[in-house]
């Protein structure tokens, strides 16, 4: 057996066995060992292989990801993150941006351009080995906060593997922790305002070590008013720099900003030769209904389709705002959640994460959530309002149908909208059906709207504000043969919202001011080349003195239509500024766009004149007071509504309108409610008199009686401060004497001069509160008083006698 083996062996021989083993171990360990290079110095060259490969490229021939040279850290997030095969933008961007050349890309909605720029961006930082200590090297700009957000989210499920550090840079967040993090971050992603403010502002930040520039959704960048922001931010950017642009439609404005900010870019256009613009797997149609149906529409499509995932795209953020609340409170039957650009940030990224997660939902959103958003399993997109333009139509469709998914889009259009779109949908190569609805199965909620609008005052305001930010959103559309405001019927949508009446809208009165304005201008110049073509062919027939008379009476005629006109347009500037007086404190600021200009040669000076006197009639508008108000209601005969409550002793006490209460109690005077004008100034008259007079003098007389207390208390006050520095005079003087020997000393002497100022100003205050006195008390008594203080009088000069004495002789001695 082993054991007995191992008994009987030598072990001098074992131990010279295992010391060769040992031996030969060591210098095998030693030899590795030499030969390892450290883990950088690998890493290094792992990275130079994958460089070698960047020009071997086959971008058609890439199936998956890992036919691409990219690093094993992106590989391994692509694939917890269940990316496997690229995409078409994806296979020829990624190729492209890897062999560092910038990239102008479009293509279709869904079609992953975010991980065709995202993918490149690691590479390029992992290429460089890239530390939180080198700064920014890469910056990804987005037009809206959710598609920021979204591409944050996406950047760090594929890039966890690697070491960078990547921040979310957005409005709404506190600037503060921001400019205290920037510095150290690698990857930005953020929005153009407010990556303008930290660049301003915060003094960490640079971009100076810059090297990759993406722009997503450049197009939307633009339109939403960033050009001058983007501008600056690309000038403060370094030029060796790489940038890629990318948006699912190529405009003008993008291509003049690819043309400032791209050297020789590769243009990859995937869909360029594609039959349609949308993706195929797409089924769009538009139905055509009033105005006034479309919320019935609404509901009765979301009580339908109570199993699917919709999203709702209205034209502005108040409308959101109360039909969201509004439907909730209908109760459909299916969650809804809202998404707008005036809820605070937290909020819009709760809303984001729900609706996310949730399988049947209906998410009423503005253009906010147009762009990029990509919601899984989304069902349908309802366009509640027309869009702007196809593009934007292109983009709001693109919420569904994602990569290979189908979906569908329904879009409602008024009458007047529909020529105008779908002649602009085919131009874009939008495949688009009509289709009707079943009007049996309608559900008219309007009534119901009605019942929550009489119970809540809250949402009668919004339901209001719904009404005025719709008819501006259509009157500042730049299309207006899409968009003609004067087509829509505004007083049934206004009733269709549960609102009794139409809110008057200031700038949509004004708008039809100048419409008539210009309707009468016109008709101006169509007569008179009526006018010029008849006395054209009386020429010709050769009677041409007839004419010139005809001619001069026409002209006359003429001048009278104008100045007819001219009274026309002035009632109707009155009637403007009257309909204008009584809009609501919310509608005030909607008249957005007035232009003012200067009258540099005097060329505005007749419609100076025309104003006149509009502005005339509109100031007699304005100075209408409570009385003429009173006037009108007396003589229309109005019964007002009187609402009279219970006190605890049963009395009936009236609350509404309050009851006209007379300080003069008058004897068979019924309770009138209302304003009765001239028993009320009969009323006034009697209480001036009996009343209110004797109040002022009551008054008066208190606040004299309060004027005399106080002159009295300063007397007394002044007079005992002179009796303590008369004693310390008289202490003064005696001292002195005695100890000078009974020798007389000038200096001890007051000042005359001084004397004499103090004796004319006690004679002045006298003088004054004697005046006082004399206005209240009557003549005869003001003798009697003047009769006793020239008896009984005595100069107090609140001085010793001796003083008194030596002031007399002083003075006596001036007057000699």
């Amino acid at each position: 057996s082993a054991p007995q083996k191992l008994k009987g062996a030598d072990p001098v021989k074992n131990f010279a066995k295992w010391k060769n083993r040992y031996n030969k171990t060591k210098a095998r360990v030693k030899r590795e060992r030499a030969e390892k290079k450290p883990e950088w110095q690998l890493e290094r060259e792992y990275i130079d292989k994958l460089v070698s490969r960047y020009e071997a490229i086959n971008i058609k021939g890439a199936v998956k990801f890992s036919d691409f040279p990219i690093s094993k850290k992106t590989l391994l997030g692509l694939q917890e993150a269940q990316y496997r095969q690229p995409t078409e933008i994806q296979r020829q961007t990624i190729g492209f941006a890897l062999q560092g050349k910038d990239v102008l890309g479009a293509a279709k909605t869904g079609s992953g351009k975010t991980l065709a720029f995202l993918i490149p961006v690691l590479e390029c930082l992992y290429r460089q080995q890239w530390s939180s200590m080198d700064g920014l090297g890469a910056l990804i700009i987005s037009p809206t906060r959710e598609l920021a957000y979204q591409t944050f989210e996406v950047l760090r499920k594929v890039g966890k593997n690697h070491e960078f550090s990547a921040g979310l840079i957005i409005g709404g967040k506190e600037l503060k922790s921001e400019s205290e993090r920037i510095h150290r971050t690698n990857i930005v992603i953020c929005t153009p305002g407010r990556l303008l403010q930290h660049m301003d502002e915060t003094a960490t930040f640079h971009a100076s070590n810059l090297h990759m520039l993406v722009l997503d959704e450049a197009d939307r960048i633009l339109d939403m008013g960033f050009a001058d922001t983007l501008n600056a931010i690309v000038e403060n950017l370094p030029k060796s720099r790489q940038t890629l642009l990318f948006s699912a439609t190529q405009t003008k404005s993008v291509k003049d900003l690819a043309r400032l900010s791209l050297k020789d870019p590769e243009y990859v256009w995937v869909h360029e030769k594609a039959k349609f613009s949308t993706p195929a797997t797409l089924e769009q149609s538009y139905v055509v209904c009033e105005l006034h149906q479309k919320v019935s529409m609404l509901y009765s499509f979301i009580r339908s389709h109570l199993k699917k995932k919709i999203i709702v795209f209205f034209a502005c953020c108040k409308e959101v705002q109360y039909l969201f609340r509004v439907f909730c409170r209908l109760r459909p039957g299916i969650p809804i959640l809202a998404l707008h650009g005036k809820q605070q940030q937290m909020k819009r990224v709760e809303v984001y994460n729900d609706f996310l997660k949730k399988h049947n939902a209906v998410l009423f959103a503005t253009d906010i959530a147009a762009r990029g958003l990509d919601f899984p399993a989304v069902n349908w997109v309802l366009q509640f309002d027309c869009p702007e333009d196809a593009d934007t139509y292109i983009h709001r469709v693109g919420r569904t149908a994602r990569y290979k998914e189908g979906g569908e889009a329904l879009l409602l259009l008024l009458p007047s909208e529909e020529k105008g779109m779908v002649s602009q949908l085919q131009e874009k190569k939008v495949p688009i059906n009509k289709i009707q609805v079943n009007p049996d199965k309608l559900q008219n909620v309007q009534q119901k709207l009605e019942a929550f609008l009489a119970q809540e005052k809250e949402q009668k305001e919004r339901a209001q504000r719904c009404f005025v930010s719709y008819l501006r959103s259509i009157y500042l559309m730049k299309n207006k043969e899409v968009f003609d405001i004067f087509k829509l019927q505004i007083q049934e949508y206004a009733l269709s919202l549960g609102l009794a009446v139409a809110p008057r809208v200031r700038f949509l009165n004004k708008a039809q001011g100048r419409r008539a304005e210009r309707d009468g201008c016109q008709e101006e110049q169509l007569s008179g080349e009526e006018e010029e073509l008849k006395s054209f062919k009386a020429g010709l027939k050769g009677s041409v003195p007839h004419i010139k008379g005809l001619s001069s009476k026409s002209e006359d005629s003429g001048e009278d239509e104008v100045s007819g006109e001219e009274q026309d347009v002035d009632q109707r500037r009155a009637l403007l500024v009257d309909a204008d007086k009584d809009n609501d404190d919310d509608l005030r600021d909607l008249d957005l766009l007035t232009v003012k200009r200067k009258n540099v040669f005097n060329l505005t000076g007749d419609q100076e004149n025309l104003d006149k006197p509009a502005s005339g009639s509109k100031k007699k508008v304005n100075n209408e007071t409570k009385f003429s108000e009173a006037k009108k209601i007396l003589k229309r005969n109005f019964q007002v509504n009187t609402k009279v409550s219970f006190n605890e002793e049963g009395e009936a006490v009236q609350l509404w309108p309050p009851a006209q209460r007379a300080m003069i109690s008058e004897e068979g005077e019924e309770e009138v409610s209302g304003i009765n004008v001239e028993k009320a100034r009969e009323r006034l008259k009697r209480e001036d008199q009996e009343f209110d007079k004797e109040e002022y003098s009551r008054k008066v007389k208190a606040k004299h009686r309060e004027r005399r207390l106080k002159a009295k208390a300063a007397r007394r006050e002044a007079s005992k401060q002179h009796a303590q520095k008369s004693d310390d005079e008289d202490e003064v003087v005696a001292y002195l004497a005695n100890y000078s020997e009974d020798e007389f000393d000038p200096s001890t002497l007051p000042d005359p001069d001084k004397l004499e100022n103090q004796i004319k100003s006690a004679k002045r205050k006298l003088t004054n509160e004697s005046s006082d006195d004399e206005e209240e008390e009557p003549t005869a008594a003001k003798k009697k008083k003047a009769e006793q203080d020239d008896e009984h009088g005595i100069l107090d000069t609140g001085l010793s006698l001796a003083e008194d004495e030596e002031l007399v002789l002083c003075l006596l001695r001036g007057t000699r």
